[in-house]
């Protein structure tokens, strides 16, 4: 008997896009997924070891992992927008 695979997953259980300006994050956590995301490629850090560092269950991770996967576009943007803020600030304010 075939295995069936689904063609999507509903990753609503783990990550939550209400708080931070509807950036995605783990629900009823306050790590973006794009944290997690690119903590993974820039450090190399494996699903345990995300885990770890986060102080999430690996579930959550595979979660953030696959809902950036699905969403990489939108969320590059969304974090392109949120780092060209941050430096405005910075260069406003300086450093304080």
């Amino acid at each position: 008997m075939a295995v069936q695979i689904p063609s999507s997953v509903d990753l609503r259980k783990y990550i939550d896009t209400s708080l931070f300006g509807e950036r995605p994050h783990i629900r009823g956590r306050r790590v973006p997924v794009a944290t997690v995301a690119y903590s993974a490629q820039s450090e190399g850090w494996g699903t345990s070891e995300l885990a770890y560092q986060f102080t999430l269950n690996e579930a959550e991770v595979l979660s953030a992992l696959l809902y950036y996967q699905e969403h990489k576009a939108e969320i590059d943007a969304q974090e392109a927008e949120e780092q060209h803020l941050l430096d405005e600030m910075y260069q406003l304010h300086g450093e304080q």
